[in-house]
């Protein structure tokens, strides 16, 4: 599913997620957290959607090791795209979420008329390209095929990484908006565009994927050792991070979820479960 959502799919996501909500068990009352600007119910439990991992795994991580000592009440709820975690949380069906970076929020902000901004930076996790059909980029050639995440910021962000390891030559300047359509060299390359949760399911079918970290881990691959190339942390400006819709970011519960996720404690967890295929993106990196 693309980011340039229409109306209509708009609505689809809106019931699905109703949907999805009660499947779930009850979501939280929208109440409990004021875009205006009012007191938010500090009694009630603060819910958080998430991707499954690493995002709802460090949550879950705050909520049953960190949460009780701070007096806060967690809840997560597990999404498996990219769409349904920023719908509920404008509507108010979730108070917040953590699952995305900026480039992809402004994008769903301006093409979706909604209003979510960013709290506190948490984790990256590194895109990469993997193989199940060869061994090296040297291996990838003319007439095979790579798969690439389809929303906009995904695929201009896979673009760039296949463009650093010389797989590809992109325009001058396209940055992360790069479309299939900037690539001036494919260099006898084909490109098969998925929908990014569904990339990992497609190795088998292609050649080569670019795959998201978070949809990588949930596919078993260690992005660290399995990725054929990975993204460099150094100035990526894609840290993911916990969100509300504005407004909310003065909620008590949303202050202190974020000192929660800007922990030492956090911080170590990331370090010691994931080896670098999932970094912090808050305090100086572990040596």
């Amino acid at each position: 599913m693309r980011n340039n959502i229409k109306a209509t799919a708009f609505a689809a996501a809106s019931a699905a997620l109703a949907l999805g909500l009660t499947a779930c068990g009850s979501s939280s009352d929208p109440s409990s957290t004021k875009a205006d600007g009012g007191k938010a119910d500090e009694s009630k439990p603060l819910v958080i959607a998430a991707s499954p991992s690493p995002h709802a795994d460090i949550l879950n991580f705050v909520k049953d090791k960190l949460a009780a000592k701070e007096g806060l009440k967690l809840e997560v709820k597990e999404f498996t795209d990219y769409v349904l975690p920023n719908t509920a949380t404008e509507q108010g069906q979730v108070d917040g979420n953590y699952f995305q970076h900026k480039p992809y929020l402004d994008d769903f902000n301006k093409k979706n008329g909604t209003h979510i901004v960013p709290v506190v930076n948490v984790h990256l996790e590194p895109l990469g390209l993997y193989s199940k059909k060869v061994k090296a980029l040297t291996d990838i050639k003319a007439g095979q095929t790579v798969a690439v995440p389809n929303d906009t910021t995904n695929e201009g962000r896979a673009l760039q990484l296949l463009a650093a390891n010389n797989l590809i030559t992109l325009k001058e300047g396209v940055g992360t908006a790069a479309k299939l359509s900037d690539i001036t060299d494919k260099k006898g390359l084909e490109f098969k565009e998925l929908e990014a949760a569904t990339v990992p399911r497609a190795l088998n079918d292609v050649d080569a994927a670019v795959i998201n970290g978070n949809y990588a881990l949930e596919a078993k691959l260690a992005p660290a050792k399995d990725a054929l190339a990975l993204e460099k942390a150094e100035g990526n400006p894609y840290a993911n991070f916990l969100a509300v819709k504005a407004g909310n970011e003065k909620d008590p519960r949303i202050e202190k979820l974020a000192k929660l996720l800007n922990s030492d404690e956090v911080k170590k967890f990331i370090e010691d479960k994931y080896q670098g295929s999932v970094v912090p993106a808050f305090g100086a990196p572990k040596a």
